[in-house]
């Protein structure tokens, strides 16, 4: 879990989150499954941010059921498909989730 300070911690950051789930149209269930996400494990290196933001949109729709591909995701979010595919799995291992085995 993540306190209140979190949020405006990387205030920066949600709201390009909440830019790419615009560009995805995702539903509200899924930007906040997203926002979870990401605040419950944010890395230290700004670098490696933008991946963990669209790895936590793309897990945040698959969880909330408004799933888009990873490409999708990828492209709204400026970032590769691999960094995605990379991180995502790990995101939902860490909110205490099961990733699909697919």
């Amino acid at each position: 879990m993540y306190s209140a300070r979190e949020r405006v911690k990387y205030d920066d950051w949600l709201t390009e989150l909440e830019q790419v789930a615009d560009r995805l149209e995702l539903s509200s269930e899924a930007r906040s499954c997203a926002v979870d996400l990401f605040l419950a494990d944010v890395p230290d290196a700004d670098r490696s941010k933008r991946a963990a933001l669209a790895a936590s949109v793309y897990a945040g729709a698959l969880v909330a059921g408004d799933g888009r591909t990873q490409g999708e995701v990828a492209d709204a979010a400026d970032v590769s498909r691999l960094s995605i595919q990379q991180r995502w799995k790990d995101l939902l291992e860490i909110a205490g989730l099961e990733p699909p085995q697919w």
